[in-house]
């Protein structure tokens, strides 16, 4: 299968229902298996909503399942639907060292594999579809300092170990936060992407660090529990999550959250699914795609309104 270099996709996720070519042919007896890492994080709900939405629109069967954060689970998942014959694969993983044998397997039958939000190690797959990570830990660094007025003592709240996602976005924020000297980061914990650890890892933390003026969650999950822990010193530390959920938004608009970085989850979910069927017919893709972030605050919150 021929593919090319990187690719950022920068439209609108209306517009990418609109401009992209997958749905220009019939698709007829196309048949996709899509693994996601959970189900229980709102963001997943709306990647796979964007696949759906994706599926019905070019006229292909896509078939969906919930690893529950489960590597093995997710390995017998992609088993299975190698054993079903599916014409493409897409995986969310829930970790990325954890799927080459699967992934290989597939890869026998000339199954392609789409990786979208987190990378796959130790196997080839015929795209890496995910929000650009290292850029908006970036962004969320230097939105932290602008909130902070460049000086205080921060915690982190890092997400799952072995996903490309947490590692991403932890190197996007300490390279930005090296830039303000006079921010500390004080303590990291690992909370796993999830609400009730993000909020047990905060209150520890402020236990240990009482002083802490600012916190950055690799998800929205994890820092609406971080805003749940710190109560009413929730609008003095500032809190800033990633992701752009509803709910996240919701809290930003509210003053709660500070700020969170934005992905577009529909449109991965959408785009996850236009790469599987172009692959699938053995089309030419992109061997990766970016999708932007973008940072939501009070005063841009609307923007992301989509609930």
């Amino acid at each position: 299968m021929r593919i090319l270099a990187t690719v950022i996709v920068g439209a609108a996720f209306g517009l990418a229902a609109c401009g992209s070519s997958a749905g220009s042919e019939p698709s007829g007896d196309l048949n996709i298996g899509m693994s996601v890492s959970t189900l229980d994080n709102p963001y997943f709900v709306q990647f796979r909503d964007g696949a759906e939405a994706a599926a019905q629109n070019f006229g292909v069967k896509l078939t969906v399942t919930d690893a529950n954060n489960d590597a093995t689970k997710q390995a017998n998942q992609v088993q299975s639907f190698t054993g079903q014959k599916m014409k493409a694969i897409i995986i969310n993983p829930v970790r990325s060292e954890t799927l080459g044998p699967p992934v290989k397997a597939a890869a026998q039958l000339n199954i392609p594999v789409i990786a979208a939000d987190r990378s796959i190690n130790g196997a080839e797959v015929a795209q890496t579809l995910t929000s650009d990570n290292v850029t908006g830990g970036k962004l969320g660094a230097q939105e932290l300092a602008k909130q902070l007025g460049g000086k205080g003592e921060v915690v982190v709240l890092e997400g799952t170990a072995g996903t490309s996602a947490a590692r991403d976005r932890s190197r996007g924020f300490y390279e930005g936060i090296a830039a303000y000297p006079d921010i500390k980061v004080v303590a990291e914990q690992r909370a796993d992407f999830h609400r009730a650890k993000g909020m047990q890892a905060m209150t520890q933390l402020i236990q240990r660090h009482p002083d802490i003026t600012g916190v950055f969650a690799e998800n929205d999950e994890m820092a609406l529990g971080a805003v749940q822990a710190l109560g009413p010193k929730a609008r003095q530390v500032k809190v800033v999550g990633f992701d752009g959920t509803p709910e996240g938004i919701k809290a930003v608009q509210a003053g709660t959250l500070a700020a969170t970085v934005a992905q577009q989850p529909r449109l991965l979910g959408w785009q996850a699914v236009d790469g599987a069927i172009k692959a699938a017919r053995g089309q030419i893709i992109a061997k990766s795609v970016a999708i932007p972030v973008k940072v939501a605050t009070k005063e841009n919150a609307r923007e992301f309104w989509t609930f």
